[in-house]
């Protein structure tokens, strides 16, 4: 969609029509429906994140799959989606290896083409565009079999972006992959929906992430999908309804830890160097308080306790509390 205004209209124009209501999910098997969702009102707006969450499962990938047309509804109203409207990654593996990345992502061009199968020049354009957005232009002629993990989920969603859809679904894109991989995925979409208008909704189980970057969160909760903004439903409890965790809590952001030194300590400093020397005391079984006998003060990246001994190092400062 690039920066070309009318292009943008256009797309705008496609995502005002794209509602689902009154749609009920799920499958059937001889005579036995198993309903998974039921009389859900969805609505993708553009330029938005969305991250779709939930208990293992629930019916994510189901439900996906029937937004995209792939699978039939149990009833409501499923509007008429094409390949001009909505493009999906999915998990499952690429079954030829021996294609380029190039080649790949032009397989998203093809539902567009004529009976020659010939690429246009626009069709090539759009193509090196994508490789472009994902960061594969160096990566373009190396073969699928070749690649990491990462590198092939972006391979994947640069197909997806080929089609240029108003509409993008993925199902779990940063399963399995390291930190940095997850990040930079969750980064190029948050940057996809912000900047060319898409609505975006990613299946996953990143919570971190999702808190993070999503602009808006769908959570299963039984057969309902309760909706809002990652904030408010931290600060509602509904993460906490859905989730039941354990030793997390999501309004810190911090795993719980037990203060089993019975050991209480003032801790004053400020920024990011705070922010870890709590986190390593707080680990250690020290308890935290606004005020306390005994302080921790943090003076240009040096620790000075109250009793005037200064560390360089936080592993040292936790040492001479022994």
């Amino acid at each position: 969609m690039g920066s070309d205004p009318f292009e943008k209209n256009c797309l705008l124009e496609k995502m005002a029509a794209l509602t689902f209501s009154k749609l009920s999910i799920g499958y059937r098997a001889g005579h036995v429906t198993h309903t998974l969702f039921e009389h859900l009102d969805l609505k993708l707006e553009p330029g938005t994140l969305v991250c779709f969450m939930g208990p293992n499962g629930i019916g994510k990938s189901t439900l996906l799959r029937t937004l995209a047309g792939l699978h039939p509804p149990l009833s409501g109203n499923l509007p008429a989606v094409s390949p001009e409207t909505i493009a999906i990654v999915l998990t499952e593996k690429i079954q030829s290896p021996n294609l380029t990345v190039r080649e790949l992502i032009t397989f998203g061009r093809y539902p567009f083409l004529d009976w020659h199968v010939a690429l246009r020049d626009e069709d090539a354009a759009i193509v090196q565009r994508c490789l472009a957005q994902v960061r594969m232009e160096a990566l373009a002629n190396t073969r699928l079999s070749e690649l990491s993990d990462g590198q092939l989920q972006m391979a994947m969603i640069g197909r997806a972006l080929a089609q240029t859809t108003p509409v993008l679904l993925l199902d779990e894109p940063t399963a399995h992959l390291d930190l940095n991989n997850r990040v930079e995925i969750m980064k190029l979409l948050h940057g996809l929906a912000r900047k060319e208008g898409k609505a975006i909704v990613v299946a996953t189980h990143e919570l971190d992430l999702a808190l993070q970057t999503a602009d808006r969160i769908w959570l299963a909760n039984g057969k309902n999908i309760i909706r809002g903004i990652p904030e408010d439903l931290v600060l509602n409890g509904a993460f906490d309804e859905v989730f039941q965790l354990k030793g997390f809590d999501l309004k810190t952001g911090k795993v719980q830890h037990e203060p089993f030194r019975n050991r209480p300590l003032q801790l004053i400093g400020s920024g990011h160097y705070y922010l870890w020397t709590k986190n390593a005391l707080e680990r250690e079984g020290f308890e935290i308080r606004e005020s306390a006998q005994e302080t921790v003060q943090i003076r240009d990246e040096i620790w000075v306790r109250s009793a005037g001994q200064t560390f360089s190092r936080l592993e040292d400062l936790i040492r001479s509390f022994a």
